[in-house]
């Protein structure tokens, strides 16, 4: 059985919705489930009862055509509705998540949620800034790599203190990229986002 999420579990569950019309004339609404602690499993759901399970990426079929499912290391990364004709529909995010509170926050508060954008996007790019620096040291000094290509000593030299707080803004930058469906290639870089 299907249960609602709850504000414990919104960082670490997604819940996404559909109702499609049935071949009985009917409707029903179908869910996927995805939980982080479930090694990128997915769980699909009809009128709130369990009929699957499948590793990540999945798809289901579904009556009209079949959902597609994949997570990366931040979020949901796809879950859409694909039709025989090939037209995509992403499902919906279900009361309680983090998408949905996220979606809520957009609507009534379009303007403090575009600064939120914006600032995940500055802190990113900050990050891959004086993290390509520090990856290239770490690389050099690879005695293989050394012996090749020569050392490389990183310019930028930040204290402790900085470096945790620019990592714990990072993850909360990319999780706030991944739950409003934002990526880039470049700003993104360090989110794995893969696609059916």
């Amino acid at each position: 059985m299907l249960r609602p999420v709850r504000l414990h579990q919104t960082l670490s569950r997604t819940v996404h919705t559909i109702t499609l019309p049935q071949p009985d004339g009917g409707s029903a609404t179908w869910a996927v489930e995805t939980r982080t602690a479930d090694d990128h499993e997915a769980r699909l759901y009809r009128d709130g009862q369990r009929i699957t399970t499948a590793e990540m990426p999945a798809a289901f079929t579904v009556p009209g055509g079949r959902i597609e499912v994949d997570a990366g290391f931040y979020g949901v990364t796809r879950v859409h509705l694909v039709a025989p004709d090939g037209q995509e529909r992403r499902l919906a995010p279900a009361p309680g998540t983090l998408e949905y509170r996220r979606a809520a926050l957009t609507r009534r508060h379009p303007r403090l949620s575009r600064g939120i954008a914006a600032t995940a996007v500055v802190i990113l790019l900050a990050n891959l800034v004086l993290a390509v620096p520090e990856g290239l040291e770490l690389l050099t000094s690879i005695p293989q790599v050394a012996g090749r290509f020569g050392t490389f000593t990183s310019p930028v030299d930040l204290p402790g203190w900085l470096s945790m707080t620019l990592m714990a803004a990072g993850i909360a930058a990319a999780v706030e990229r991944a739950v409003t469906w934002r990526h880039n290639r470049i700003v993104d870089a360090e989110t794995t986002w893969t696609s059916f």
